[in-house]
C-alpha cells in the first residue's frame, strides 16, 4: 500500500487517461497515412496547445463522481452505485460542454436514463458493445478498498447502464481490473497471462445481485451463455494481444494486430498494446496510441491509463500534466483515492 501510494497511481492513471485523450482526439477517424502527413513523424507528437479533451474523459469523470458518491454513503453495492452514477452520466448528457461528438450508444441510453422511475437495465443498449464503457472505467479499478467481486460487479454495472452487450461487459470488468494489477505493481510482462487466468475463471460467473434481469433482453437460454459469449470474445482478442507483445513490432500500426478499438475488446487490447509495447517510455506509448487508424482518443486514453497506473504520476511531463482540460477534477479525484 505504501508504494501505490507513492507513486500516486490514481493520479498517474487519471492524468494519463486525459493526456492520451487529448493527444489522439484530433487525430480519430484517420487512418496512420493521414495522421503523418498532418503532423509529422508518429515519435514527434505534441500534446495539443489547447490541450482539450473528448467524451472519454468527461465520462470518466462522471463515473468517477458518482463512484466517489456512493464510496461516501457506506459499503459499495448495486443501488447505491447505480442512483449517483446514473445522475452523472444524466448531468454529463445535459451539459452544453457534451460537444466532443459522443458515441451514440451513450446519447440514446443517457437519454432513456432521464426518465425517473425507469429500470436502468431499459436504457442500457443490449446489442451494443461499443468501447463507450471500458474508456471510462479506470476508476473502478483505482478507487481503494473494494472487494473483487464489488470490483468486477461495478465495473460490470457502470457498463450495463448504456453498453449492455456481454462483450462490454466483460471488456469493462478485463480493463478496471488490469488497471488495479498494474497499480498494484503486477510485471507488465505477466499481465496479459493473468487476464486470461481471470477471464476464464469468470467466464460463466453472472453477477445477478449487481445485473439483474439484465440478460434476459438478450436472446440467450440462460445467464451463464450469455456472459460467457463476452468473455469468449475477450479471450480472443487476448490470445491475438500476446502474439502482438510476442512480435514487438512498435512501428506497425497497432490495430492492425488487436483491432480498430471502436469495439469494447479491441480498445482494450490495443490500448494495452501500445503500454506494453513501451512500458519504460510512457510518452512515446501515448504517441504511438494516438497515431493509430482506430479510435485514437479511446486507445490513447486507455494506453495513458495502464500506464500511469503502473508508473504514477512522474510518468507524464509536468508541462502536459498542468495544461489538461479539467486538471481540477482529475487531480481531486485522484489525491483522494492516493491518499
Amino acid at each position: 500500500m505504501t508504494a501505490l501510494v507513492k507513486k500516486r497511481a490514481a493520479t498517474g492513471a487519471l492524468i494519463g487517461l486525459a493526456l492520451g485523450d487529448a493527444m489522439g482526439f484530433p487525430t480519430e477517424f484517420n487512418d496512420v497515412p493521414s495522421i503523418l502527413a498532418m503532423f509529422g513523424p508518429w515519435r514527434e507528437l505534441d500534446l495539443p496547445k489547447r490541450a482539450i479533451v473528448s467524451d472519454d474523459t468527461q465520462m470518466t469523470l462522471a463515473l468517477g463522481k458518482g463512484l466517489r458518491t456512493a464510496m461516501d454513503r457506506g459499503v459499495l453495492a448495486p443501488k447505491r452505485l447505480e442512483r449517483p452514477v446514473r445522475e452523472e452520466f444524466v448531468n454529463w448528457y445535459q451539459s452544453p460542454e457534451n460537444n466532443r461528438a459522443p458515441g451514440r450508444t451513450c446519447l440514446v441510453a443517457c437519454n432513456l436514463l432521464k426518465t425517473e422511475g425507469r429500470p436502468w437495465q431499459e436504457a442500457g443498449q443490449i446489442d451494443s458493445k461499443g468501447c463507450g464503457a471500458n474508456m471510462r472505467v479506470a476508476p473502478i479499478g483505482l478507487a481503494p478498498g473494494l472487494s473483487d467481486e464489488q470490483r468486477a460487479g461495478a465495473a460490470q454495472l457502470q457498463s450495463a447502464l448504456t453498453h449492455g452487450h456481454p462483450t462490454a461487459l466483460a471488456a469493462s470488468d478485463l480493463t478496471a481490473h488490469a488497471v488495479r494489477l498494474l497499480a498494484q505493481g503486477a510485471e507488465p510482462t505477466g499481465l496479459v497471462g493473468l487476464l486470461r487466468s481471470y477471464a476464464y475463471d469468470n467466464r460463466t460467473r453472472y453477477h445477478h445481485t449487481w445485473l439483474g434481469d439484465l440478460w434476459a433482453r438478450s436472446h440467450d437460454p440462460s445467464p451463464e451463455h450469455f456472459i460467457a459469449r463476452g468473455w469468449d470474445e475477450c479471450l480472443g482478442v487476448l490470445e491475438r494481444l500476446q502474439e502482438a507483445v510476442r512480435e514487438g513490432s512498435v512501428e506497425t500500426d497497432p490495430c492492425l494486430a488487436t483491432g480498430e478499438g471502436w469495439i469494447a475488446e479491441e480498445a482494450m487490447a490495443t490500448g494495452l498494446l501500445c503500454f506494453l509495447l513501451l512500458v519504460d517510455e510512457p510518452v512515446t506509448a501515448l504517441r504511438r496510441a494516438a497515431c493509430t487508424s482506430g479510435d485514437s482518443d479511446s486507445i490513447a486514453c486507455l494506453t495513458g491509463a495502464f500506464a500511469g497506473a503502473y508508473l504514477g504520476a512522474d510518468a507524464w511531463p509536468r508541462e502536459w500534466a498542468d495544461r489538461i482540460e479539467y486538471r481540477g477534477d482529475l487531480l481531486t479525484l485522484g489525491a483522494l483515492w492516493d491518499a
